[in-house]
């Protein structure tokens, strides 16, 4: 028989997904879920600022106010994720626990909100927002921060911990 011979492709081993890789999909992933409870938090009342505001300097028309403005808002709030993700990843993945995260969601929002606000028309000054704005936009940003900053710190871990563990259980030979 043909199948005997040779293997089927559910078993053969999985590949590895490599680090940068999974930093990648973390941080687009983690910026599409954490953009799109925004978009739900603004419906609700509970935030002035839909995610639109991310296409007002660079698109034209008005369909970026529609629900295709909303997609396209999202995705794109996905691919700056990356970057930011990249950039925990070279800078803090050695920091263990949830606390490095947070205060780089926090950083990310200081950046955000007080650096780059000139660019977004559409976002008011930091002081000038209402406080459930505030509130939960921070919020927002410190959990977007513990995903990617954990999700990076713990892979990071389990690569250190997976190399020594290779070194320290090979038989010794004499």
């Amino acid at each position: 028989m043909p199948e005997s011979k040779s293997k089927l492709e559910q078993d053969q081993p999985k590949k590895p997904v490599s680090f940068l890789s999974m930093v990648i999909m973390t941080g687009f992933f983690g910026g599409i879920l954490w953009s799109t409870i925004g978009y739900v938090a603004y419906i609700f009342n509970f935030t002035e600022i839909h995610p639109n505001v991310v296409l007002e300097p660079w698109a034209i028309g008005s369909w970026k106010k529609g629900w295709l403005g909303t997609v396209i808002s999202i995705l794109f709030i996905g691919g700056v994720s990356i970057l930011a993700a990249l950039i925990y990843y070279a800078a803090f993945r050695k920091l263990r626990g949830s606390l490095p995260g947070m205060i780089y969601g926090a950083l990310l929002f200081l950046l955000v909100f007080i650096v780059l606000n000139p660019i977004f028309p559409g976002i008011k000054p930091l002081w000038s927002l209402d406080k459930n704005t505030i509130t939960t936009s921070l919020c927002i940003y410190i959990l977007f921060g513990t995903f990617v900053g954990y999700s990076i710190s713990y892979e990071q871990e389990e690569l250190d911990n997976t190399g020594h563990r290779d070194k320290s259980e090979e038989p010794e030979t004499t």
